[in-house]
Parts: C-alpha cells; sequence; structure tokens
C-alpha cells in the first residue's frame, strides 16, 4: 500500500461512519509468515501454517475437555509416574531427598490450586444453556440474538449471592446474582444483572463504601454473609437513597426458594441501536416459567444449618434430572422523550419503570439444559463484565453503570492473573478474535507474523477495522459543565419504595415488617435502628409504626427530604408482588417426603411415588432409620432418615395409612416437628387413614385460622383420594392464610 486510504476518513461528519480498513492480499502467505519454516511440521507444531485468518484459541469447549480413562498417570510434563504413593527418600526411614521433582511438582500446584474470589458474588452456581429469540427486533437492534425467530443463542449463566465468601451458605438473606454471558457470532455480550430491578446507590464512587459497609466488620470478622450488623445499617441509613432497594432485601425477594424461581433483572437502562442507528431505552426482565417463589425466614435459616448448598445442589439436580430450568426475557422499550415524562429518572439505578407505565414484552426463552464439567474451570472461572457488550447493545449514561463498567474487567485482571482472561476457555468468544495485543501473563495464543500494529502494509493492512458493520456506539450529542453532583429528579428517595410496599399483599408486606425487626434488633446502637424507622417513616406510617413497635421505640420524627420537591407515589403495581407469578402448575424437581414405619400400605406407596415421579417431582422414602420396613404388601426401602433431611428440604409431605406406622411415626418426636414445620411454612401436606392421628398429635388444625377449609392440607381415607389433591397443591405457590403470630403449633 502506497498509502493509507482510509486515514481521510478519521475527520469532520466523515468520521460518523467509520470506513473498513484497507487490506492488501500479499502475494505468498510468507510475506505475512513469523518464520520462512513454518511449513516444516512436527508432532507439537502441527501442520505449522494455521488457516489463515483463523485463531484456534477461541471456540467450543471440545478443544479443552479432557478424559484420563485407561491412560497412565503422568507429570504436568507428560512424565510417566511410577509411584503416586510414596516420596523419594534415603532409604526407607530417611529423609526426603530435594530433588523429587514429582512431589514438588504435586505438592506446589496443590499450594496454588485457589485463585482471589470474587469481592463480591464470591459465592455462585452455574449452568449452561441457550437463549431461543421468539420473533426479529430488527426494528429495534442489530444485536445477533434477536436477529430472527427460532434463532439459539448458547449461554453461560452464573447465579450468586453477593456478600457472602466463597463458602458462605446459600440462603442468606441477600440479593441475587443472574449473570448471563451470550456467545453471539459478533462476540459475548454479558448482561449482568440481579434478582431485584433497583440497588442501593446510585452512583458507582459510593459502591466501595457498600461493600465495606456490608462485608464482615474488620475488628472482627463477623458477621458473614448478613446484612444484619450496624456498620451496614450505619451506612444505608445515611443514605436515604437506599431506602426502595431496602424494602426490597427485606422482602422474600432477598430469600428465593432456588434460582430456577426468581426474577432476573438488567436493573439499569441500556441503549438498543438499529442498523440506522436509531436508538431506543431498554430495560431487561427474565422471568421463570416455574413462578416466582420465596422461602419463610425461620425456613432459610433451618436449611442453612441442614443443607448449605440448598441452592446449588437444587439447580444441579433439575438438569440432571431433565427438569430444565426455563425463563422468558422481556423487554421494556421506551423513548428518550418517552423518559423526560417520567416523574422519575431512568438514569437512576435506584428506580424501577412501573410495568403500568412501560409494559413489558416477552422477545425470548432462555433454557439450561446441560451443567459444567468442571467447577473450578467453569463456574469459578467465568469472567462477566458489564463492558462485554455486541454491536445493537450500548449503555446509558447511569452512573452506576458507568462505573461498572471499568469496575469489573479491572477485578478480572486482579482475579484471573492477568489481561488475557478472555483466553480462558469458558470466557472464549464463539466468534473470531483477531487484534493486535500481545504478551502478559498466562497468554495462549501464538501470533503468527511480525505485525502487531493497525495501520500496517507489511501484514496486508490485517486485521483490518470493520468500519460500520462493527460496534459503533450511540452518537448522543453531549454539551455539558463537567460537575460532581445529581440530577433533581435523583433526589426522589421515597415514592418508589413506597410504591413498592402498597404493592405487596399483606403476607409480604408481615414479612418485610419482620426483616426489618430481625435485622434491626442485631444492630447494636440504638441511634442507628431509630435512623432506620425515620427513613420508613417517609415510606409509609404503618411500616414505620410496626417496625418501632417490633424495636421498642417510640416512631421518631421523619428524615428530611433532600429534595422539597412533590414527587407523586404511582397507584400500586400488581407485577411487584411475587405472588403476580405464580408459574406453570409444574411440580418438576419439587421433592416431597413420604413418611414411612413398619405397617405402612405399600401399595399406596407406590401409588404415590409413581405419580410424583411420572409429574417430574422427586419422591423420597423418610423413616425413623435407614434400611427396609415392613411394609403392608411388601418390603420399602428408606431412602433417608427424617434427622438427616428434615422437613426445610422438602416441599411437601405425604403419611400414608397403616395403623402401626402412624402409632411408631406418632411416638417420634422428630417426625411430629417435621409435620410441625410443613405446617409452619405453609406447605402441603397429605394424610391417609390412620394417619390422621398424627395431626392430632402434632397438634396441627384441620381448618385456617379463619375456620375455612385448608386446602393445602389434605387429609383422606385411601391413597387414591388424596393423590391428584396433594399434586395440585404443590403446584401451587404457598398460601400464607396459615401463617399466625404466635404460631399456632
Amino acid at each position: 500500500m502506497p498509502s493509507n486510504p482510509a486515514k481521510a476518513g478519521e475527520y469532520g461528519e466523515r468520521a460518523r461512519c467509520p470506513a473498513t480498513g484497507a487490506t492488501a492480499e500479499p502475494a505468498s502467505p510468507l510475506a505475512t509468515a513469523s518464520t520462512a519454516s513454518e511449513a516444516n511440521a512436527s508432532d507439537k507444531t502441527g501442520s505449522g501454517v494455521p488457516g489463515l485468518g483463523e485463531n484456534h484459541v477461541g471456540g467450543n469447549l471440545d478443544r479443552v475437555r479432557a478424559d484420563a480413562s485407561g491412560q497412565v498417570l503422568t507429570t504436568n510434563q507428560g512424565v510417566a509416574i511410577a509411584d503416586n504413593q510414596n516420596s523419594l527418600k534415603i532409604g526407607l526411614r530417611g529423609p526426603t531427598a530435594l530433588e523429587d521433582f514429582i512431589l514438588r511438582e504435586k505438592i506446589t500446584h496443590f499450594d496454588h490450586e485457589r485463585i482471589p474470589e470474587r469481592v463480591v458474588h464470591a459465592r455462585g452456581s452455574a449452568a449452561h444453556g441457550y437463549f431461543e429469540n421468539y420473533q426479529p427486533l430488527s426494528q429495534f437492534t442489530r444485536a445477533a440474538p434477536f436477529a430472527k425467530a427460532g434463532k439459539r443463542t448458547p449461554v453461560f449463566v452464573r447465579f450468586s449471592t453477593v456478600a457472602g465468601e466463597r463458602g458462605s451458605l446459600d440462603t442468606a438473606r441477600d440479593v441475587r446474582g443472574f449473570a448471563v454471558k451470550f456467545y453471539t457470532e459478533e462476540g459475548n455480550w454479558d448482561l449482568v444483572g440481579n434478582n431485584i430491578p433497583v440497588f442501593f446507590i446510585q452512583d458507582a464512587m459510593k459502591f466501595p463504601d457498600l461493600v465495606h459497609a456490608v462485608k464482615p466488620e474488620p475488628h472482627h470478622g463477623m458477621p458473614q454473609a448478613a446484612s444484619a450488623h450496624d456498620t451496614y445499617w450505619d451506612f444505608v441509613s445515611l443514605m436515604p437513597e437506599s431506602t426502595h432497594m431496602l424494602l426490597w432485601q427485606m422482602s422474600d425477594r432477598a430469600i428465593p426458594r432456588s434460582y430456577r424461581t426468581m426474577q432476573g433483572f438488567g436493573v439499569h437502562t441500556f441503549r438498543l441501536i438499529n442498523d440506522q442507528g436509531e436508538s431506543v431505552f431498554c430495560k431487561f426482565h427474565w422471568t421463570p416459567v416455574a413462578g416466582t417463589h420465596s422461602l419463610a425466614w425461620d425456613e432459610a435459616v433451618k436449611i442453612g444449618g441442614a443443607d448449605p448448598d440448598f441452592h446449588r445442589r437444587d439447580l444441579w439436580e433439575a438438569i440432571e434430572a431433565g427438569a430444565y430450568p426455563e425463563w422468558e426475557l422481556g423487554l421494556q422499550l421506551f423513548s428518550e422523550e418517552q423518559a423526560e415524562s417520567f416523574d422519575f429518572d431512568v438514569l437512576d439505578a435506584t428506580k424501577i419503570v412501573p410495568e403500568e407505565l412501560v409494559p413489558v414484552v416477552p422477545v425470548g426463552k432462555l433454557v439450561l439444559d446441560r451443567n459444567p464439567d468442571n467447577f473450578f474451570a467453569e463456574t469459578e472461572q467465568v469472567a462477566f463484565c458489564t463492558a462485554h457488550i455486541i454491536p445493537g447493545i450500548d449503555f446509558s449514561n447511569d452512573p452506576l453503570l458507568q462505573g461498572r463498567i471499568h469496575s469489573y474487567v479491572d477485578t478480572q485482571i486482579s482475579r484471573l492473573g492477568g489481561p488475557n482472561f478472555h483466553e480462558i476457555p469458558i470466557n472464549a468468544p464463539l466468534a473470531p478474535v483477531h487484534n493486535n495485543q500481545r504478551d502478559g501473563m498466562h497468554r495462549q495464543t501464538i501470533a503468527r507474523g511480525r505485525v502487531a500494529y493497525e495501520p500496517n502494509s507489511l501484514g496486508g493492512g490485517c486485521p483490518f477495522q470493520a468500519g460500520a458493520r462493527g460496534f459503533t456506539s450511540f452518537a448522543q450529542p453531549i454539551a455539558e459543565d463537567k460537575v460532581r453532583g445529581k440530577p433533581e429528579k435523583f433526589a426522589d428517595h421515597y415514592s418508589q419504595a413506597t410504591l413498592f410496599w402498597r404493592s405487596q399483599s399483606p403476607a409480604e408486606q408481615r414479612h418485610i415488617v419482620n426483616g426489618f425487626c430481625f435485622e434491626l434488633t442485631r444492630v447494636q446502637v440504638p441511634a442507628i435502628r431509630q435512623r432506620v424507622v425515620s427513613l420508613l417513616v417517609n415510606v409509609a406510617d404503618e411500616l414505620a409504626l410496626a417496625v418501632a413497635d417490633g424495636l421498642g421505640i417510640a416512631v421518631p420524627p421523619p428524615a428530611p427530604k433532600a429534595s422539597e420537591r412533590d414527587f407523586p407515589v404511582p397507584a400500586p403495581s400488581p407485577a411487584l408482588s411475587l405472588t403476580s407469578y405464580p408459574g406453570d402448575g409444574s411440580i418438576k424437581a419439587k421433592r416431597v417426603a413420604i413418611l414411612v414405619a413398619d405397617g405402612a400400605d405399600a401399595a399406596g406407596v407406590v401409588s404415590l411415588y409413581g405419580a410424583l415421579l411420572a409429574g417430574g417431582a422427586v419422591p423420597r422414602l423418610l423413616g425413623l432409620r435407614l434400611g427396609p420396613v415392613a411394609a403392608e404388601g411388601r418390603a420399602l426401602e428408606v431412602e433417608a432418615t427424617v434427622s438427616a433431611l428434615p422437613s426445610v428440604l422438602f416441599d411437601a409431605v405425604a403419611v400414608p395409612d397403616g395403623a402401626d406406622a402412624a402409632q411408631t411415626l406418632a411416638n417420634a418426636g422428630t417426625v411430629l416437628e417435621f409435620l410441625r414445620d410443613q405446617y409452619r411454612h405453609c406447605k402441603p401436606i397429605l394424610v391417609v387413614g390412620a394417619a390422621g392421628a398424627l395431626l392430632d398429635k402434632a397438634g396441627i388444625p384441620l381448618t385456617l385460622p379463619d375456620g375455612a377449609a385448608d386446602p393445602a392440607l389434605v387429609q383422606v381415607a385411601a391413597m387414591d383420594q388424596g393423590v391428584a389433591a396433594l399434586i395440585d397443591a404443590l403446584g401451587r405457590p404457598r398460601d400464607h392464610a396459615r401463617e399466625t403470630d404466635p404460631p399456632r403449633v
């Protein structure tokens, strides 16, 4: 090339539509080679010449999968190991030799097996799957996943808690991460969101402060994976912008029943851009097909002791059983003109866009259908970055989002050992990777040729810039002074908190009050408790009064507002209540305990077990000890004990007929407590025939507190009369009508 013909396109109005980079075809492949000897092949170099224009470091995971079936044990250098039981010693009772390179390699690798955990979202679980688009969205975006009907894009999805360390429990009261990596043909797109659509703060400047406050207190390292302590509530009580998020955090949203039954949100306002460069604002919503279901707080605490891996196990076992979790992706699309007319600012991450204002439009579904092969290589090493977007997606000026764009990339560089984390197989895109980045720790790509700059002529101009078909940012005109501060609408800290409170069912409101009372009771400084309640006075009088009463304090004056402007409170939004998403009625992957002892009705047990399996549920025979029980008609094998798998690990319980079995079970305190917990946690209970005596012994009433029949308490004379009723109750959300304070049982 005698000159750079694209240079003139970098200036003036021509720069708005970048030109494709200039290239030239070399006369011979050797003109761009690293070495003239590249065609001299060996078993290690391979053919020596890649397919021109290819980079084999990217692509699917088959290239790095390994299996040792039938293979000899070796060192990392491929040397066969004769003895893996003993170190090399000077005599059988002598000292170990320093020259034992096999021992040193093994121990050294073991000593370095752990990498720094994530500062937040350290505890996670993940799975592979796909996103399937419903209809083309070309009028809104050129993004590859939305290009045509039925198009499937591979994804890797990681769910997580936020505050806890890698070894903390799953069921802590916390925000849950919901991060989706789309492997598109135009590069990786990471939609890094949460199960709550708003956040604690408005500006990324405050993120380190928030995390420092919620993490274990630095003087004694407690509490782990919990916000119920002074430093957290001290911080948020001085940040009234957190009030809306606090109501979500104290609600049932923060203790989901499973990852499969929680919503996901992109949190921020993003932009979609079409081929004409036109932009609309967008909010992303994931809604589970199974419905939104949560735990009772008492249940969550007990699960944490019985099975700290409850959510991780649930996700894994559901996929292994073929009950693939599904979500529907919905978009809220609105113009900048619409956004300007709202009473709130869409760039404020502490606000939602109510669905009554902008409906959520379903555009596709997410299905998780494959568990990882290796937790560390995939789930732990996956690197999600808010900065990873593709053509057709762009950022808004949300100041929290703007900070995340930097923070995630910066974190991965530290956590994964350098700037080449994109070459780790789980992070490698399916799209081809070609650029002039070189070197750095853990570099895997062996770049051919001597050119590592652009423009060039020695490499034929390659790799060249894509021009307008590549990623281009939305051309938003900006003419402003540099300033530190927030827009006026950001000063509205309470209207949407009130909206959320008024949109909850009575049971959900009770749970929010209980959440505040539990957390603030753990706070040792009275002034902090009082300050939090002063925020709640600005949300709803009845909320502040109930929390103050639970704390034994008078309702304080309202906290001063940041603006004298009157921000209207929208009408209640049903979509903000978990009750709005009951799910498809399926019982797939739901766990049912069948309590048995000697004398149980074997035929009834077999009938129920088969019906539950046919519906995709997971029945387990529980008894007082492992082994066979002599049931009427045949022997039944107890799969687990009520002590090892307590009530909180099950979605329903059934007790079959049999007088002797009922007598044995009624005399066991663990069984009675099992039934009481099922009742307290509002779960379905089926008792057949003589097993009805257990309800009396456990003190469980047959009717609800108002005297009405309890639809989730099924008492029948014969098993065939109760199976359908149990399955029906199991497919519905739990009914909180049983809840009383104090509890009835």
